[in-house]
């Protein structure tokens, strides 16, 4: 799935008229390292990533080409509409990135009030091989089911395990870090950041000449808004 979540990237890139010099200026990577991201030669990191489609103003919902359901149009469906829906595991839309870290999208309805994900960190890996924070809005619950993972929450360091449960404001800087032997995997909620995006104006200043946002710290802001 790495390049045609490159080729998403570079599409949403190419429709807003920005070139690979002045995204890479703006997220604060190399003109090189996009180029590999759109051609699917390599996988960012998760900060690189949201820093990205920050920047593109795209969704996740989006970038794995998740479809929002369809509204009934009929009265006799509108029973349906109540109904679960049941997303097997094999539909999971699944993005690898950079350092062993894996995203598989659950079922929380597109659009939702949800950010659902089941995440696999890899020995070594980490949110950011940069060691730069992240910080985005919302309140960030999670569930370890095995290995072992460190949460690096702005100065301080909380060693979550098998079994541990979390949830903090994500406006927190923060990352993630497996520094054991064995794969850390979880189940990851975070809540209130769609209704956060949709309601907050930008700030002043916030937007260069061409349109495209100037932050890169708050890398979740702008994904649902188109």
């Amino acid at each position: 799935m790495t390049e045609s979540i490159g080729a998403r990237i570079r599409e949403a890139r190419m429709a807003r008229g920005m070139s690979l010099r002045s995204v890479a200026q703006s997220v604060g990577v190399s003109a090189s390292l996009i180029s590999q991201v759109e051609t699917g030669k390599t996988q960012p990191s998760v900060s690189t990533l949201y820093a990205i489609v920050n920047h593109l103003g795209i969704s996740i919902d989006q970038l794995l080409d998740v479809v929002a359901p369809a509204e009934p149009t009929h009265l006799s469906l509108a029973a349906d509409a109540s109904m679960p829906t049941v997303q097997r595991g094999d539909e999971n839309a699944v993005l690898e990135m950079e350092n062993g870290v894996r995203w598989e999208r659950l079922s929380a309805g597109a659009g939702g009030p949800a950010d659902a994900l089941l995440v696999t960190y890899d020995p070594g890996a980490a949110s950011s091989v940069e060691g730069k924070l992240m910080r985005h809005a919302g309140v960030e619950y999670a569930y370890l089911l095995e290995g072992e993972l460190v949460l690096q929450l702005e100065f301080d360091e909380h060693v979550i395990r098998a079994g541990d449960s979390l949830h903090f404001d994500s406006v927190r800087p923060h990352q993630y870090v497996n520094r054991g032997s064995v794969p850390a995997r979880g189940v990851w909620f975070v809540v209130g950041r769609r209704q956060h995006n949709s309601s907050m104006p930008s700030a002043p200043g916030a937007a260069h000449p061409d349109g495209s946002l100037s932050s890169a710290v708050d890398v979740l802001r702008a994904l649902d808004t188109l």
